[in-house]
């Protein structure tokens, strides 16, 4: 049996940028690689001029042949000057693509490492409160989803604005009424992109939070198997989850009718701006007011409008998407740091005074909790299930900060350590532990980078992990789920020896030997005795043979201290500890 240590604050989740923080981060982007960007403007503005020339010179043919007097050789060479604009821009448009590509990528990597880093620098605390779930869809689904718009959506819907641009300026120079025709025949498009971009932001950041509520259950399901199989939780799961995926379901029907709405609007206006031109063009020929060529230009500028705005709006989607999921992985930065106090320890003494401690904030599991750990003391922390000893462990620790009291080491808050400092003097060990993937010497080096195989296979030799020696390459043996498997007390060993390479001065075991048998508990127990002699080591426990050797016992009891003593003091006074004990020798 073990306590529960961890709350996930129901509905709570990582903060989400706003739409100036978007905007500040995709400026961010750009001023990164600031050699990258022009060059993609430069070359999508030649591809975009390039494209521009074959109508315009369709239309000096068209204009030189209706004047009764062509000259075949002036139409050859017209002839010669469309096919070469073509082929320039064909080979522009394929290195536009290729170096937004190229900056996509090299923007998507900087992201991703920018991403791990603020996830690394999140508080403990912050991360357990909003749960794996919403970690988790951020980390795949929404950083994903902006490299997709780095790499297709940002290059199309800047290069089809470029070119709209641009052709709308050339119909204007072959003939102003026939440009006002184009504007007015698509000014729809303003409508529908003003209505959907109004409502798109909300609505796809509605669907990546349902998306992370999802995972979240997903997680906790998948987490909690064992529990739930034990009490037949099984119908209550998948009710939760149920309504999770009918809530995500609302989300996307609702970012599905802006698509409906926005895409039907789309086709239909595009082509309302070609059939302008041709019918207002065949008014103003017929009286003389263009000529004919002029038509024929801005017709096949109307015509070749219509790709670029399509692939605008089109792309608009992945960009609003993209949007919500940048601002989710932006806001992963707007975490408020752990504040950092310039008090520096004194020495190794640890000090709770009138500690009080609440998870969600309404009732309190620590009340008023006292307690002085000298340096080099042995000190097991005992007591019933929910009695806040792992919370306590933690707050020890510097994972949480009390609601009240202090909590000091040396006469400097433990919370207002900068966390080089604090690890180096503290270090909290669970039963919950993680294997990475790589090789054994990689999960040890995380402790000691520095430390060689001698003293790799020291601290592993401690804590009894004489499996470590059937390994077929030892140290470099890969680990994980397509290499080596550890089961829970082979990961439970690495974790304990990781914390003696380390090498801290207070070392808090929360149930750290729970997954191992007794004997070898036992025997790990005494080898990490050995190995941190001199060392303060505070160790939260339902064996009480680890009590029965310790310099002193704390009982906990809802939440508060109610016996501290040695271990025969305690059973001499027949009270709690005493009643434990014999329970416990049967």
């Amino acid at each position: 049996m073990t306590e529960q240590t961890t709350e996930r604050v129901e509905g709570w989740q990582l903060p989400v940028a706003d739409a100036t923080g978007v905007r500040r981060a995709a400026w961010e982007i750009v001023r990164a690689d600031p050699g990258a960007a022009v060059l993609v403007m430069v070359s999508t503005c030649l591809a975009s001029l390039a494209g521009l020339g074959a109508p315009w010179l369709i239309g000096g043919i068209v204009n030189h042949v209706e004047s009764g007097t062509p000259d075949l050789s002036t139409v050859d060479l017209l002839a010669v000057a469309i096919v070469a604009f073509a082929v320039a821009h064909m080979v522009t448009t394929r290195y536009a693509r290729y170096f937004a590509h190229r900056f996509a990528e090299r923007s998507l990597a900087r992201l991703r490492e920018e991403f791990v880093d603020r996830t690394l620098a999140l508080p403990t605390s912050v991360v357990e409160r909003a749960g794996t779930g919403d970690l988790m869809s951020r980390t795949t689904a929404d950083v994903a989803t902006v490299g997709s718009a780095l790499r297709d959506a940002v290059p199309e819907v800047f290069m089809g604005t470029l070119q709209s641009v641009l052709i709308v300026g050339a119909v204007l120079l072959v003939s102003p009424p026939l440009a006002l025709c184009v504007l007015v025949g698509m000014s729809g498009l303003w409508w529908a992109g003003r209505w959907y971009l109004k409502r798109a932001r909300t609505a796809y950041l509605a669907e990546g939070a349902a998306g992370s509520d999802l995972s979240e259950s997903i997680a906790a399901t998948v987490d909690g198997a064992r529990t739930i199989e034990a009490f037949d939780l099984r119908d209550r799961r998948v009710a939760d989850a149920d309504a999770r995926v009918g809530a995500g379901f609302l989300t996307k029907l609702r970012t599905l009718y802006l698509r409906c709405v926005l895409f039907p609007w789309i086709d239909i206006t595009s082509i309302s701006g070609m059939v302008s031109v041709l019918l207002a063009g065949g008014v103003l020929y017929v009286n003389d007011l263009v000529s004919l060529g002029a038509v024929i230009s801005a017709a096949l500028y109307a015509m070749q409008l219509i790709n670029p705005v399509n692939q605008v709006l089109m792309w608009m989607e992945q960009v609003q998407r993209s949007g919500a999921s940048l601002a989710r992985v932006t806001g992963v930065g707007d975490v408020e740091p752990a504040p950092v106090g310039d008090a520096a320890p004194d020495d190794d003494r640890l000090e709770a005074t009138g500690v009080r401690y609440a998870y969600t904030g309404e009732r309190d599991v620590l009340h008023g909790v006292d307690l002085s750990v000298r340096p080099g003391e042995r000190l097991a922390i005992v007591g019933p299930s929910g009695a806040g000893k792992s919370t306590l462990g933690r707050l020890l620790a510097g994972v949480d900060v009390p609601r009240a009291g202090d909590i000091t080491v040396g006469g400097a808050p433990v919370a207002l350590l900068p966390p080089e400092e604090l690890r180096r003097r503290i270090v909290l060990v669970t039963q919950e532990h993680h294997v990475f993937i790589g090789t054994v010497r990689d999960n040890l080096a995380i402790a000691a980078p520095d430390a060689d195989d001698e003293r790799m296979l020291a601290a592993l030799a401690a804590v009894d992990a004489t499996w470590v020696r059937e390994l077929p390459d030892g140290l470099d043996t890969s680990l994980g789920a397509n290499a080596r498997t550890l089961d829970a007390p082979q990961a439970q060993q690495l974790a304990l020896a990781r914390v003696v390479l380390a090498d801290p001065h207070t070392v808090i075991l929360d149930e750290a030997t729970a997954l191992l048998d007794p004997a070898t508990a036992r025997h790990a127990e005494r080898a990490l005795a050995a190995v941190l002699a001199g060392r303060t080591v505070i160790a939260i426990a339902h064996r009480l043979h680890t009590a029965h050797y310790a310099d002193r016992v704390a009982v906990m009891a809802d939440g508060r201290i109610t016996e501290l003593g040695t271990h025969d003091t305690l059973v001499a006074q027949n009270g709690e500890y005493a009643a434990l004990w014999h329970h416990w020798h049967g």
